[in-house]
This record gives C-alpha cells, sequence and structure tokens, in this order.
C-alpha cells in the first residue's frame, strides 16, 4: 500500500471485505488488517494505480457487467473479481466497497467492516476534490500515461454500474454528495447479513478490530497512521505531472518537426 501495490500471497486467506468510503482511513485500516492477519490487503486506489495496465481494464470490464443481469455475467463477475483478490487478507476503498455483494458470495467466510467518520467532517474533506475537479480536463492530461488514462473510463464504469446504482438516484447527477454517506450505510445494511457486518473508527485503535477478528490485541504495537490522501492523491499528481511532461515533449517534437519541414520547404 503507499506508493506501491501490494503483492499477493498464495497462502493468504481472504477474510475481511472492507466497505468503507474512501477518505475513512482505509489505508490505515488496510495496513492493520495486513498486520492482524498476517497478509498483504488490497487497497484499491494503490492497486488500481501501481500495478500493470492490465488491472484497471479488468476492472473496468467487471463494473460494466453490474448490476449483474444474467447468469453469464455473474459467472464472469466473480471470476474476474476472485482472481483480483485471490492472495490478499482483505480489500479496502474502492473497488471493493463497490461491490460487496459479489465478494461475499465469493468469500462466504467473510465478514464486512465499513470504517466510519464524521459524516459532514467526511463529506468537508471529499466536497473541494467532487466540485472542483475538471475529469474531462484531467482525461486529456493522463491520456499519454499508463494506467491513468483509464482513470476516466474506470469512473464512468463505477458510476454506470454497481456504485451508481447504490448511491445516485435515477435522473440524478452522478457525483458524490453528502447524501452518498448515508445510501451507502443504507445499501450495507441491506445487502449483508447483522452477523456479518460492523462498524469501525480507526480512532478506537487495536481492541475492537481485534475483536471483530477474532484475534490477539498486538502488544507494543502502535496503530498504523496512514494518511487516505497522501496515498493516492499523491500517486495521481505524479501522474498529472507525468502527463503534462509528456504532452509538453510531443508539443516540443511537433514544433520541432513542423520547423524542420518548413525549413525543408524553404518557407523559413
Amino acid at each position: 500500500m503507499g506508493h506501491a501495490a501490494s503483492k499477493p500471497d498464495p497462502n493468504a486467506k481472504f477474510r475481511v471485505i472492507g466497505a468503507g468510503l474512501s477518505r475513512t482511513a482505509t489505508t490505515s485500516f488496510g495496513a492493520a488488517l495486513s498486520e492482524l492477519l498476517d497478509g498483504p490487503c488490497y487497497h484499491g486506489g494503490t492497486q488500481l494505480l501501481c500495478s500493470e495496465e492490465t488491472v484497471i481494464k479488468r476492472w473496468i470490464e467487471v463494473f460494466r457487467k453490474t448490476p449483474i443481469s444474467n447468469e453469464e455475467d455473474k459467472q464472469f463477475v466473480h471470476k474476474e473479481i476472485k482472481s483480483l483478490m485471490d492472495g490478499f487478507v482483505g480489500c479496502t476503498d474502492l473497488p471493493g466497497n463497490a461491490c460487496v455483494e459479489e465478494l461475499l458470495e465469493i468469500y462466504p467466510d467473510s465478514i464486512v467492516i465499513c470504517t466510519v467518520r464524521d459524516p459532514e467532517k467526511w463529506w468537508e474533506s471529499i466536497r473541494p476534490i467532487v466540485e472542483n475537479a475538471n475529469f474531462t480536463i484531467l482525461s486529456w492530461i493522463l491520456m499519454p500515461v499508463p494506467r491513468f488514462r483509464w482513470f476516466r473510463t474506470y469512473h464512468d464504469a463505477l458510476d454506470n454500474g454497481n456504485f451508481g446504482v447504490a448511491h445516485f438516484m435515477p435522473g440524478e447527477e452522478k457525483k458524490p454528495s453528502r447524501k452518498t454517506w448515508d445510501r451507502h450505510i443504507e445499501y450495507l445494511k441491506k445487502v449483508v447479513p447483522k452477523d456479518r457486518l460492523f462498524f469501525y473508527d480507526v480512532r478506537d485503535g487495536w481492541e475492537p478490530l481485534c475483536q471483530m477478528l477474532n484475534v490477539p490485541v498486538p502488544k507494543d504495537k502502535p496503530f498504523p497512521k496512514l494518511n487516505d490522501a497522501v496515498a493516492v492523491d499523491g500517486i495521481m499528481k505524479a501522474g498529472v505531472r507525468q502527463g503534462m511532461m509528456t504532452w509538453a515533449g510531443i508539443g516540443v517534437t511537433a514544433a520541432a518537426g513542423i520547423y524542420t519541414g518548413l525549413r525543408v520547404a524553404k518557407i523559413l
């Protein structure tokens, strides 16, 4: 996690579906799961943007077949998700929190833990991104950058698939809002059996999480404190810088080519 994708461990057993929304300390939660369950955790943003390009393209195809409407699509979605998640002890953030129902079926012994915080503060932290981000411009900037060039397509697939169905009303603009929080909690309570659904605030530390997982509390081990914004936003900013530098290089090359052509034609 952080600025590098976690590698699957063939001995790891998938046990926890981290269903918390972004900006609910999902990175810290993932690190805690890795410590307690002794295996890698699938932090969505990092895995998508730091793995080979085929990973994000596979998730796009998964969400394009959701909500699942027939047995053929179900078989495809379940097979792909299992292939992507096997080797991890759990997952956090998107895309995992948008396919909770599927993960419950694929891993019947797993539990769902939704990381939470004050909903108003959550919206304050994510609101500037929602209101100020220009995905059209961002898509153009990221077009030359592997993995990142699929970012807009991935989000469109989410919004038109499972995530959009659960979090946006018909005819409503497909953008997160303060209502997204309440709808997410309602969605989880609807699709997850009561005895498999837990809500957890990372500020409460090891004890309640260990109780949920039925594992010992680590001794003399501080609870991991990682920053969700730094973990993924830093990766995105690096992608934007790479995109801008690539476009600048393309511009210089094009200008040089035009200049040379004009000189050859004796126009300059």
